[in-house]
């Protein structure tokens, strides 16, 4: 119930109608995935490699084309969720080829080589870390996984009839069972998140994040409902986890536009007086900056206004669709005009 209430909250606000918001939340869940599998790279520096091609200071090239191929799995899990593309172990194998292209291995067993690069599947046992028990026989993943392949496609075709909490379950559901057949070499855990967020994208759900700080949580009910067999455990972590992240972009959200006008007394230092009072002091400031600094960038306007970038972005949207802001030249080299 209360996920049904935030969803609700959620469209009320229109927080999913704001410009480029598809394209920056998938950015996050992107980020978060990787991060869950040990890349260090942050929301901004994937902006930037992603929109702009720039690598991050410091950050590995096996991370950065960690995050690049996950992109474009995404990017082919969205095509297959608009057509409604069945489920199959070929479209699975094809989105690990593309989640592992530049980070897979060749491996050569008894039985012969495959490799995680090509989507193939895996032809060795794998455990689940140090001392974890050893995930299923790989003789008995392709049976497995055409299996859930055909009980997924069943459910699939029965979405029209399930309430929403009833839909999250079918992709909460798909993403435990994938990672427990554990079907390649590695690439599982992306594959089971990238498979949950393309059934929910396919249905119009707000797509679940697995946050990178609740990892640990995150492998613990993973572990636990392997070990104890109830898949409840489970679920109830990942309906938790997406009530928290709605709760976090809600408040995120009202905190942004809470548009505080200047009432009387003394004008803060720095700041234009000449503006309309309709907008918030944080705009007041930005605008400031903005005209002082001409070629400031919106990373630069995020440190000095305390606030996340997603912020910075709504606000420049609010300030231009108001004549109060105009963007001259490319958005690398051009500058701001303020207009007052």
């Amino acid at each position: 119930m209360k996920v049904i209430a935030l969803i609700s909250r959620f469209k009320e606000l229109g927080i999913d109608k704001q410009v480029d918001y598809d394209k920056f939340y998938l950015y996050s869940l992107i980020t978060h995935s990787t991060a869950i599998e040990g890349s260090t790279v942050t929301e901004l520096e994937n902006q930037l490699l992603f929109d702009e091609g720039l690598s991050a200071k410091g950050r590995s090239i096996t991370e950065q084309l960690m995050n690049l191929d996950l992109k474009a799995a995404y990017e082919q899990s969205l095509i297959y969720a608009k057509k409604h593309t069945a489920i199959t172990i070929d479209s699975l194998k094809h989105l690990s080829s593309i989640v592992m292209k530049n980070t897979g291995a060749t491996y050569h067993t008894a039985l012969g080589s495959f490799s995680s690069a090509d989507g193939d599947l895996r032809l060795l046992n794998v455990t689940a870390g140090v001392g974890g028990r050893s995930y299923m026989n790989f003789t008995k993943v392709p049976v497995k996984l055409a299996e859930f392949c055909e009980q997924l496609n069943l459910q699939r075709q029965a979405f029209a009839s399930l309430d929403i909490v009833q839909r999250y379950t079918v992709s909460f559901d798909a993403h435990y069972h994938l990672v427990t057949i554990h079907p390649w070499a590695d690439g599982n855990g992306r594959m089971s998140r990238l498979l949950m967020n393309q059934l929910q994208f396919e249905l119009g759900l707000i797509p679940s994040r697995v946050d990178k700080d609740r990892k640990l949580a995150y492998i613990e009910s993973l572990i636990s409902t392997r070990e104890s067999g109830d898949i409840e455990i489970f679920r109830d972590f990942m309906f938790d986890e997406h009530a928290r992240n709605l709760e976090r972009m809600i408040q995120e959200y009202q905190k942004s536009m809470d548009e505080e006008s200047v009432q009387g007394g003394d004008v803060p230092v720095n700041v234009l007086v000449n503006v309309p009072v309709n907008i918030s002091e944080r705009q007041r400031r930005m605008l400031h900056l903005m005209k002082e600094h001409k070629t400031i960038t919106i990373q630069r306007l995020s440190e000095e206004l305390d606030v996340n970038e997603r912020t910075i972005r709504r606000d420049i949207t609010f300030l231009r669709q108001r004549n109060l802001l105009v963007r001259l030249g490319a958005d690398k080299n051009g500058m701001w005009e303020v207009r007052l």
